[in-house]
């Protein structure tokens, strides 16, 4: 399969419209030379379908290439409908996907008129593998569109040196679930030390938030780290004790397809040993599509334990979840055979 790129778009300021050029630069682990987004993080240069345009300028929207803040505009793909982890190639350019939308924190001039923004939702975010020229028109094919933890690698893709980030091979959000920590009445302590622990443990953080105890609002929030965002871990911390507004177990149990009870089992298992109140905690987990949700306590030394109580299963039950069955590991593997 094969796309298009309609427009390339850059701007010299961050919060300020992105203008259509006639080429950009893409330099590797940086982005786009000269983009205000460009940087060693996880969203050097940001794409979006033109199909997801088209359908917006139906409904009476006159936005130019770039009015959304994108970098890349391509057709041929519905972009949000990759796994974060696909490989795009155009031309010398190999583009790797970090991220499914993002959460708007002030809303932009298109959706004051429009009462509505696609960015968040529809555009997607990449690192940089390899850089090179792009210009509209150039074709775009899927370079790597396997999780990033199968044991596959496609060597005629990437040199050596650039294989940079397969020891990050898998993505996680983490959620604190805290009335006061989202007041700003307490310091969020917990939520950075789960950061902390993935991030040494070799996962991408991808997504982190600070929600109150309402079970509408933990519902949404995880919805968007498995189904928009596609995270493959999704950790929150908080609200599983024995207080009436503690209820991030009710809200988990809602959205889950599957439970694997064996963790929370062994984190208070676990517990058990430092604290007979271990056994207390209320966690969950389980799977939504391919992402797994786990809970933990909310205290800081608690979350920790858990955590690293979990780490090596935990790994394991991902390589599973990612892998077995899948049509994209196996098309790898046949690369790989020819």
């Amino acid at each position: 399969m094969t796309g298009t790129v309609i427009a390339v778009c850059t701007s010299k300021n961050k919060g300020t419209q992105k203008t259509p050029v006639n080429e950009i630069t893409l330099l590797k682990d940086w982005g786009i030379a000269g983009d205000a987004h460009a940087g060693k993080w996880h969203r050097q240069v940001s794409l979006l379908s033109l199909e997801r345009i088209e359908e917006f300028r139906a409904r009476g929207a006159e936005v130019e290439y770039g009015a959304f803040g994108e970098n890349i505009v391509i057709s041929g793909f519905d972009l949000k409908s990759y796994p974060v982890g696909t490989r795009f190639r155009i031309g010398n350019v190999i583009l790797e996907m970090s991220q499914i939308g993002k959460e708007c924190h002030t809303h932009c001039a298109i959706y004051q008129v429009m009462k509505d923004c696609i960015m968040p939702r529809e555009g997607v975010f990449t690192w940089v593998l390899q850089g090179g020229v792009v210009h509209p028109g150039d074709p775009v094919e899927i370079a790597w569109n396997i999780p990033k933890n199968a044991e596959c690698e496609r060597g005629d893709v990437l040199e050596e040196g650039e294989k940079r980030r397969m020891d990050r091979r898998y993505t996680a959000a983490v959620i604190t679930i805290s009335d006061k920590g989202s007041k700003g009445e307490r310091k969020d302590t917990s939520g950075p030390e789960v950061c902390r622990i993935l991030t040494e443990d070799g996962y991408d953080v991808v997504y982190t938030s600070v929600i109150p105890d309402d079970k509408e609002r933990i519902v949404q929030e995880l919805l968007a780290c498995t189904d928009d965002k596609n995270c493959t871990l999704v950790v929150t911390t908080g609200g599983t004790g024995f207080s009436q507004r503690d209820i991030t177990p009710e809200a988990t149990l809602e959205i889950l397809e599957k439970q694997t009870p064996g963790l929370p089992e062994l984190m208070r298992a676990e517990s058990m040993k430092v604290t007979p109140y271990g056994c207390l905690s209320r966690g969950v987990a389980g799977i939504r599509r391919k992402s797994l949700v786990l809970n933990l306590p909310g205290s800081e030394k608690a979350a920790r334990e858990n955590l690293e109580s979990i780490l090596q299963p935990v790994r394991h039950g991902l390589k599973m979840l990612l892998s077995e069955g899948s049509s994209e590991h196996e098309e790898c593997i046949r690369h790989n055979q020819n």
